[in-house]
C-alpha cells in the first residue's frame, strides 16, 4: 500500500525540539524541585500531624513485617530512639487495626531503614518520590504537546506548588499516591503513542479490514497497571482512577482505529484491545493490592490474622482460612472509612478544596532565636494560590476547548481532575465524612496539565502570526512570574522557617487559614 503521509501526520505529530533539550529542560526543574525538598528536610525535628501514625507503622512493618500497638505516647520515643511498640502477653493481642494498605508505609519504612527512625529517615521516600513526579509530569506535558518548554513548565509548576511542597516533605500517604497516579497517566500517554504508531506502520504496509490488527503485549499498559495497582495499595481511592482509566485508554484505542480509517473502530477495540485492556488495568492492580499484604499473611501479628486456626488443618485450609480472615479484615477497613465522621478543626469539604480556603496546620511553635519577642515555626499546608486559581481558569478553557474540538488531551485532563474530586463529594454528602484538603493532591498534576494546555492555546502553533504568539508567550511568563512570586512569600510557612508572628499572620490569605 502507499505511503500515507496524512495518516502520520494525524495520528504521530512531531515534537517540536530535540531529544537533548527534551530531557535537559525537565531535568533543570526537576532538580530545582529537588533543592525545595531536600533542604533541611529534618525540620522541623517534630512528629507533624499523621506523622504519628505512619511513621510508627513503617517503622512496625520494616521489624515486624505487620502493624503492631505502640505505646500509650509514641512520639516521644519516635523522636529519641525509645521503645515505640507495647509489650503483650500474645503475638495476636499486639496487632494494631490500621485501615490503610500497607505499601505506602512500607516505603516510608525503607527511609527509616536506610537513614533511621528520625524525621529525615522516615520524610525522605516521601521526598524523592515527590520530587520524581516533577520530571515524570514534565516529560508527559512535553508529550502532550510536542513542546520543552511546555512541559518544562508543567514541572516548574509542580515543583513550586506549596501543597505538594509540604507534602514531599511529610510522611503520609497522599504523596505516593499521587506519585503513582501521575506515573500510571504518563504510562497511558506514552503507550497512546507507541500505539498509534504499531497502527500507522500496519496501515502504511498492510490491507485494510475491519477490525484492524491486534497490537502485541504493550508493556507501557502494563507499566500502567503495575502503577494503578502499587497506587491502590497505597490508598482505596485509587480504585475510582483505575476504573476512569481503563474506560479512557479504551475510548483512545476506539479513537485510534477510526483515525487510520477502520470501518469498526467500536468493534476493533472491544475485541483486539479491551481483553488485554482489562487484565493489565483492572485484574493486574487488583493482584498486586493483595500481594502487598504479603507481610501479614506471613506471619502471626496482622490484625484479624487468626493464625492458629489457620495452621491446623494443613495447607488448603490454611488458604481458605487466611482469606477468609483477610476478607473481614478489609470489610472492617470499609466500614471504618464509611463511617468516619469524627469533628476535626482542620476538616474541609471537598467543593471548597479548589478555592484553598480551610488547609492543614501540619505543625506550628512558637521558637526562640529571632529578633522580636515572638516568632514562629509552621508547616501549613496549602497550594500556592496562584496556581489553584490560575488552574480554574484553565479548567474552563478546558471545557470549552473539548466541547468544540473534541481533543483528547483536554478530555483525559478533566477526566482525571474529577475523579480526583468528585467522588468525595459522595462520601461528604451521604457520609459527611472527615476529610482534609491534601486530599486535593491527585487532582493537581492534572490541574497544572490544564494549565499548560490553556498556554499552548494562548500561544499558539508554530505557525500562528508572530505578533500573536509574543502576546500570549507575554501572558504565560506574567503567569509563571506571579506563581513564582507567590511561592517566594508563602515559602517560609511552608517550611517551618523561624520567622517574627508578625510575618506569620501576613501570610494568611484568608481568617479561614488560621
Amino acid at each position: 500500500m502507499a505511503e500515507s503521509p496524512s495518516a502520520r501526520d494525524r495520528l504521530l505529530p512531531p515534537f517540536q525540539d530535540s531529544v537533548l533539550w527534551g530531557w535537559a529542560g525537565p531535568l533543570l526543574v526537576t532538580v530545582f524541585g529537588a533543592y525545595l525538598r531536600l533542604r533541611d528536610l529534618g525540620t522541623p525535628h517534630a512528629v507533624m500531624f499523621d506523622e504519628t501514625y505512619y511513621a510508627k507503622e513503617a517503622y512496625s512493618l520494616i521489624k515486624f513485617g505487620v502493624e503492631r500497638k505502640s505505646v500509650e505516647e509514641p512520639n516521644i520515643p519516635l523522636l529519641n530512639g525509645g521503645e515505640v511498640f507495647a509489650s503483650c502477653p500474645t503475638v495476636s493481642e499486639c496487632a494494631s487495626y490500621v485501615v490503610h494498605p500497607p505499601l505506602g508505609k512500607w516505603v516510608i519504612g525503607l527511609g527509616e531503614l536506610m537513614f533511621g527512625v528520625n524525621p529525615f529517615g522516615w520524610r525522605i521516600m516521601a521526598a524523592l518520590l515527590g520530587t520524581l513526579s516533577i520530571l515524570i509530569l514534565a516529560r508527559t506535558a512535553r508529550r502532550m504537546t510536542r513542546n520543552t518548554l511546555l512541559g518544562s513548565l508543567a514541572g516548574l509548576l509542580l515543583a513550586i506548588d506549596g501543597l505538594h511542597l509540604t507534602l514531599s516533605r511529610a510522611a503520609l500517604l497522599d504523596i505516593f499516591l499521587t506519585f503513582w497516579l501521575v506515573a500510571a497517566f504518563a504510562c497511558l500517554v506514552v503507550d497512546r503513542d507507541r500505539t498509534r504508531e504499531r497502527l500507522v506502520a500496519w496501515y502504511e504496509s498492510a490491507d485494510l479490514e475491519e477490525l484492524g490488527p491486534r497490537l502485541g503485549y504493550r508493556p507501557w499498559r502494563l507499566a500502567a497497571g503495575l502503577c494503578l495497582g502499587a497506587a491502590l495499595a497505597t490508598k482505596w481511592t485509587a480504585i475510582f482512577y483505575i476504573v476512569a482509566f481503563t474506560v479512557m485508554v479504551f475510548i483512545w484505542d476506539m479513537g485510534a482505529r477510526r483515525a487510520i480509517g477502520l470501518r469498526r473502530p467500536l468493534a476493533g477495540a472491544y475485541r483486539r484491545d479491551l481483553p488485554l485492556t482489562a487484565a493489565w488495568t483492572f485484574v493486574l492492580p487488583g493482584v498486586l493490592y493483595v500481594l502487598s499484604y504479603a507481610g501479614w499473611f506471613a506471619t502471626a501479628g496482622g490484625y484479624g490474622r487468626n493464625w492458629d486456626q489457620a495452621t491446623a488443618h494443613g495447607p488448603v485450609f490454611f488458604l481458605i482460612d487466611s482469606f477468609r480472615s483477610w476478607f473481614g479484615y478489609q470489610q472492617a477497613a470499609l466500614s471504618f472509612h464509611t463511617g468516619l465522621a469524627t469533628s476535626h478543626s482542620y476538616q474541609s469539604w471537598p467543593w471548597s478544596w479548589p478555592l484553598l480556603q480551610r488547609p492543614v496546620l501540619f505543625f506550628n511553635e512558637q521558637a526562640p532565636g529571632c529578633e522580636v519577642a515572638s516568632c514562629n515555626q509552621a508547616v501549613l499546608s496549602v497550594g500556592t494560590p496562584v496556581i489553584w486559581y490560575g488552574g480554574l481558569l484553565a479548567l474552563i478553557a478546558m471545557i470549552a476547548w473539548y466541547t468544540a474540538t473534541r481533543d483528547w488531551r483536554g478530555g483525559a485532563v478533566l477526566l482525571a481532575y474529577a475523579v480526583g474530586w468528585l467522588p468525595w463529594f459522595y462520601f461528604a454528602i451521604a457520609d459527611s465524612r472527615t476529610m482534609y484538603l491534601f486530599y486535593a493532591l491527585p487532582m493537581l498534576p492534572f490541574l497544572i496539565l490544564a494549565i499548560v494546555l490553556a498556554a499552548g492555546l494562548l500561544i499558539g502553533p508554530a505557525d500562528a502570526p508572530p505578533n500573536r504568539r509574543a502576546v500570549g508567550a507575554a501572558i504565560v511568563g506574567v503567569f509563571t512570574l506571579f506563581a513564582l512570586a507567590n511561592f517566594w512569600w508563602l515559602q517560609p510557612i511552608l517550611t517551618a522557617e523561624n520567622i517574627p508572628h508578625e510575618e506569620w499572620f501576613r501570610r494568611m490569605l484568608f481568617s479561614s487559614w488560621i
